[in-house]
């Protein structure tokens, strides 16, 4: 059973960091596009960055470049999310979602998704 399961969220103060993991099972990373979205409250959920199977190509939302960083780990079948200089509204519940082919944006076109992560970031 394909499993993604996410862990490293938690409570952290403006301008701090936190690193987001997403473990998966049951299938190859290499042949997957895994993507972090996020979930705030009373908002639709929104893609955060995506790391490609093809060529290992990084792709970010305008609101978190330069300073979140997308890496993954073949051997360990994991992809992590490092979170620096953290912000308010970076609060969400935080995602991982793996995708056959390409990185997308569109929520829809991923096949699995994780339980989700909370991110609280407050003084």
């Amino acid at each position: 059973q394909v499993q993604l399961v996410e862990s490293g969220g938690g409570l952290v103060q403006p301008g701090g960091s936190l690193r987001l993991t997403c473990e998966v099972s049951e299938f190859t990373l290499d042949n997957y596009a895994i993507a972090w979205f996020r979930q705030a409250p009373g908002k639709e959920r929104e893609g955060v960055s995506c790391i490609s199977s093809r060529d290992g190509s990084e792709y970010y939302v305008d609101p978190v470049k330069g300073r979140f960083t997308i890496a993954r780990d073949n051997a360990k079948n994991a992809v992590y999310l490092q979170m620096n200089s953290l912000k308010p509204e970076d609060t969400a519940v935080y995602y991982c979602a793996a995708e056959p082919t390409w990185c997308t944006w569109a929520s829809y076109e991923y096949d699995y998704w994780g339980q989700g992560a909370q991110v609280t970031v407050s003084s």
